[in-house]
């Protein structure tokens, strides 16, 4: 499918996209994943690897503009759009479309529960629903540690929080193997095999 670049003279606009979010979303989080309208082409968005979202090339320097378009945003397939009622437009994600910048704790050990929180402001727990994902960088061997927030959107887990992370893990019999992990919900997900540990 041949896909258009839109641009601010042909179809839709951010501010257009913006101001329609802006009224549903007065009702709550906006149910993207209910809505089925057409695809208006690809807008000159972009979220860096980062978290900082960028129109037209120039990062978008008002928090609440961020927040609202992430509100609306949509992974089908492994594309990312921002979705209306009205309309759907594809936009580039550079990794996650979420990055988790912090995470809080109750409980301890076995018993303790994470609460991660996005640069957008959203929380998700570490659960059975909202599961830890660590891929291995084939270049550097460095774990990139991903964390599921809402309808198949992911948050990259940020350099600092992971480093906490890994001082609140331990080592348990996983799938008859040894894994370094975290608990968390009465779950235990796994990081690294024990024998990888440095």
């Amino acid at each position: 499918m041949k896909t258009t670049k839109v641009t601010q003279n042909n179809g839709p606009t951010a501010e257009g996209i913006a101001s329609v979010a802006k009224k549903i979303s007065k009702k709550g989080t906006p149910p993207v994943h209910l809505w089925d309208p057409p695809f208006c082409g690809d807008l000159d968005i972009r979220i860096a690897r980062d978290g900082t979202w960028y129109y037209l090339g120039t990062p978008i320097g008002r928090f609440e503009l961020v927040k609202l378009f992430s509100s609306i945003l949509r992974k089908d397939g492994d594309k990312y759009f921002l979705v209306t009622p009205v309309e759907k437009v594809g936009i580039k994600v550079d990794d996650a479309p979420f990055v988790a910048v912090d995470f809080s704790i109750t409980g301890g050990g076995n018993n303790q529960t994470l609460i991660f929180e996005t640069q957008v402001g959203d929380r998700a727990k570490l659960d059975k629903e909202n599961k830890l994902r660590v891929s291995i960088n084939q270049k550097s061997s460095e774990p990139k540690p991903y964390i599921h927030i809402r309808s198949g959107l992911e948050a990259l887990i940020d350099r600092k929080s992971f480093y906490r992370l890994i001082e609140i893990g331990s080592v348990k019999t996983y799938k008859n193997e040894e894994w370094f992990g975290i608990w968390s919900d009465k779950n235990f997900f796994p990081i690294i095999r024990a024998t990888e540990l440095n």
